[in-house]
């Protein structure tokens, strides 16, 4: 009963899923990269799930995950199981909450956050599964556990369409064929950790016809380890499939409401005298809630055509609420207090409309008027709120033929690709009191009910983005296959500012087009050494994010609010990459391969106020991340082990000014060729090992490495860097019986401090009362500490 009360806690949306599977009815090897060298894998070339070609035949590396390596890891979520289990990919965990991480491959990101230059581009069955306002990728909506496989395609892989500058996600979930049984899985650990999860498969005829199904539901809720951060994660996911001899179909709902307390990062300084899970200030809350429906299938004309294709419908509305310092003083307007907007260039305050009243309307009046015990020198935080409504919906329809050309095996694929979605966003900035006078103090605000109307933003934006592709795989001979194709990318985006007054009009109308190509190679030596070679350019239009926060002269506040709209050029990256792919012996295989990845005219948000996120996005020139894999997997007996090591050098090539406010150095740093982006490091190392210590019995354990650092703000480089770490991890299972499974997980093993993201701010104001004389510009994200969890999974 306490199972149900936990899942349930006045949720609707389970009794949805109980209507939707009716009554109930072995869940999930390494991934590909393991596997014995005779052993056949066939890789998917776009995210559109279709045929596909051998794994010998791909011109850039693919990593891929199977349900099995899913399960092994216990990781808490899909972002930390690429953390864990692929190579070049790095976590910075900028607001300290394990469901928003900032997810980097080979120097690009897949974020939640605004602010980043996103360019990784992520599937969900063929769907695409960014947010159309800023690219920006919400992992907490991904269940993890409803995966049964992921695939990382490495490159500017035009076929992945927009955002896909360093690399792409494509994951297929469950269905009723490939995972079949009913599983409860209860899971508990440090800081308030608690789980219940359910999810059954199966499949059966109804008639003459093959149908399946899979259902999960999920519920997650931690305090987190810093304090006041914690999370609260619901889930629902189903999955009904239909199949014939030609044929099949696979209708997903999901479903996702989850509240997230990520409270961000901390001055170093306050860390040596609170704490480590000491906050700057709070609340930092974001919601989800996600409806997302959609139907993918495929079907043969013959042995060698298939068509396939998805049509789905999403809605996702996020809310957040920010407390924050302010950046209003008091002042005086006719005689009488109030408040105005800071200069500190010197010029003329400017004082404070308040929404509802008129220009001349005091907050001393105001208060009067509401019998509040209110003065301005009072008033000195702010609470920032912001709604965006995202509607999408859209389609994929692919051809691929695979009938021979010249005698010889070849793979043609065409498709075409149609994205629609309208936006609403609204926020605005209230005032409120922070509560900071004494040590200890948690500096959370209280709202006073009372909003800057030059801070109101109410945004309407319809953006349209179509795509039409090709891709031809030809083996030439025993050894050789070539591999060309393009794809034609158009961005329609028209914003309409919803407000009759403001600081500016966001109206705007923006267009971007471009043809992308991609020529790769692969050759087998007789030997079994697969030499693999490619060039491929891809896009990336300004999102409406971006084009509507890019004025330096009037910076917004991210994710809060938003300017008149400067054009934004598209970014453009060409990448070339070659590597060799071989086996050592017969269980082991080996990767080696160099990349370069080349973006022009790359977007950066160039901070520009006192806060972290306050600034505007604006194009830099020319970026590039220049690197080296190395990567071996296998497995002997009951043992298995892989490492993985990237070097990568991620730099400016284009000179120009950092604002950079806060840099200790002071601001307008001068930027040169060959500095480094800051948030990524040089040098990341894994080593995992899994052994089988009895037949009911398995361990385990990797070790992640990671190098230092550039704080965001210097761009110069003329600072010090951020510490780079190394985490242990180790894990173990028991399973007594056929059906019942009992795993436990340590992270960080050792209880190291570390921390994986650094940013200039100003802590001055927010901390000098409680702590007087208290200065510190560098702000970390801190990394979390041991952390225990274990559960007991029920198989019936």
């Amino acid at each position: 009963m306490a199972f149900l009360n936990f899942l349930s806690n006045g949720r609707s949306v389970w009794a949805v899923f109980g209507s939707l599977t009716g009554c109930l009815i072995p869940l999930a090897a390494w991934s590909e990269v393991s596997q014995v060298a005779d052993e056949i894998v066939v890789i998917a070339p776009t995210p559109v799930m279709g045929t596909g070609v051998r794994e010998n035949q791909l011109v850039s590396p693919v990593q891929s995950l199977g349900s099995d390596d899913l399960e092994r890891i216990q990781a808490q979520n899909i972002a930390e199981h690429m953390r864990y289990q692929l190579g070049s990919v790095s976590i910075n965990e900028a607001v300290s909450n394990p469901y928003q991480p900032d997810v980097q491959y080979r120097g690009f990101t897949a974020s939640p956050l605004l602010g980043l230059p996103q360019g990784v581009s992520v599937y969900l069955n063929g769907v695409r599964f960014n947010e159309p306002f800023g690219d920006t990728v919400n992992w907490d909506l991904l269940p993890t556990d409803a995966v049964n496989h992921m695939t990382l395609y490495s490159g500017s892989n035009p076929l992945f369409g927009q955002n896909t500058l360093g690399g792409s996600i494509a994951m297929a979930v469950k269905n009723g064929f490939n995972s079949q049984g009913n599983e409860l899985e209860f899971g508990a650990g440090q800081f308030g950790y608690r789980q219940a999860q359910f999810q059954s498969g199966g499949n059966g005829q109804l008639g003459n016809q093959d149908v399946g199904y899979y259902v999960l539901l999920n519920r997650e809720e931690e305090d987190g380890w810093r304090d006041a951060s914690g999370s609260d994660i619901r889930q629902a996911m189903s999955v009904l499939s239909w199949r014939s001899l030609n044929s099949s179909l696979n209708l997903t709902v999901l479903l996702d409401d989850n509240e997230m307390i990520g409270n961000g990062a901390v001055p170093q300084a306050l860390m040596d005298i609170e704490g480590r899970s000491a906050i700057y200030t709070n609340p930092d809350i974001t919601r989800n809630r996600l409806n997302y429906f959609a139907l993918d299938g495929d079907h043969w004309f013959s042995d060698t055509l298939q068509l396939a294709g998805n049509i789905y419908l999403r809605r996702n509305l996020t809310t957040t609420v920010n407390g924050d310092d302010s950046d209003y003083e008091e002042c005086l307007l006719n005689g009488a207090d109030t408040l105005c907007e800071e200069d500190e260039a010197g010029g003329d305050e400017e004082p404070v409309t308040f929404v509802g009243y008129d220009d001349d309307d005091t907050l001393e009046a105001i208060a009067a008027e509401l019998g509040l015990d209110i003065d301005a020198d009072d008033v000195d935080g702010t609470l920032n709120t912001s709604r965006t409504e995202q509607s999408s919906q859209g389609f994929s329809l692919q051809l691929a033929s695979s009938v021979p050309v010249a005698g010889r095996d070849n793979l043609f694929t065409t498709g075409v690709t149609l994205d629609q979605a309208d936006i609403h966003f609204r926020s605005r900035t209230g005032f409120a009191i922070l509560n900071n006078d004494e040590p200890g103090d948690a500096r959370d605000v209280t709202a006073i009910g009372l909003y800057d109307s030059e801070s109101e933003v109410s945004l309407q934006t319809d953006t349209q983005t179509m795509g039409v592709f090709f891709s031809n795989t030809l083996a030439v001979d025993d050894q050789l296959s070539v591999t060309v194709g393009a794809r034609y990318n158009h961005v329609h985006i028209k914003m309409q500012d919803q407000l009759e007054s403001g600081p500016g009009s966001l109206d705007g109308d923006h267009t971007f087009a471009r043809l992308n190509p991609m020529l790769g190679l692969a050759y087998l030596f007789d030997s079994g050494l697969n030499l693999y070679a490619s060039y491929s350019e891809a896009s990336r239009a300004p999102s409406p994010a971006e084009l509507s926060c890019a004025d330096e002269n009037d910076p917004c506040k991210l994710p809060n609010g938003f300017v008149s709209d400067p054009p934004l050029e598209q970014v453009v990256t060409r990448s070339v990459e070659a590597g060799l792919k071989g086996t050592a012996t017969e269980h082991m295989r080996w990767t080696a391969g160099l990349f370069r990845a080349t973006s022009h005219d790359d977007i950066l948000f160039q901070q520009a106020g006192g806060l972290p996120s306050e600034g505007y996005f604006a194009n830099v020139g020319k970026t590039r991340r220049l690197g080296a894999e190395l990567g071996m997997a296998g497995h002997w007996s009951d043992v298995q082990v892989a490492v993985s090591y990237t070097w990568m050098r991620a730099t400016f090539e284009t000179p120009f000014v950092s604002f950079s406010p806060n840099n200790p150095r002071g601001s307008d740093r001068q930027v040169e060729a060959g500095d480094r982006i800051p948030g990524l490091p040089q040098h990341n190392l894994k080593m995992a090992a899994d052994w089988n210590l009895l037949p009911q019995v398995s361990v385990g354990g990797d070790i992640q490495y990671r190098s230092s650092q550039y704080f965001r703000g210097d761009e110069a480089n003329e600072n010090e860097q951020l510490a780079g770490y190394a985490l242990v991890n180790v894990r173990a299972s028991y399973a007594p019986t056929a059906a019942i499974e009992i795993y436990g997980r340590v992270v960080n093993v050792f209880d190291r401090e570390y921390e994986t993201f650094g940013v200039y701010g100003e802590s001055d104001e927010v901390l000098d009362e409680a702590y007087p004389g208290f200065e510190e510009d560098s702000f970390v994200g801190p990394g979390a500490p041991r952390t225990f969890k274990a559960g007991i999974k029920i198989g019936f």
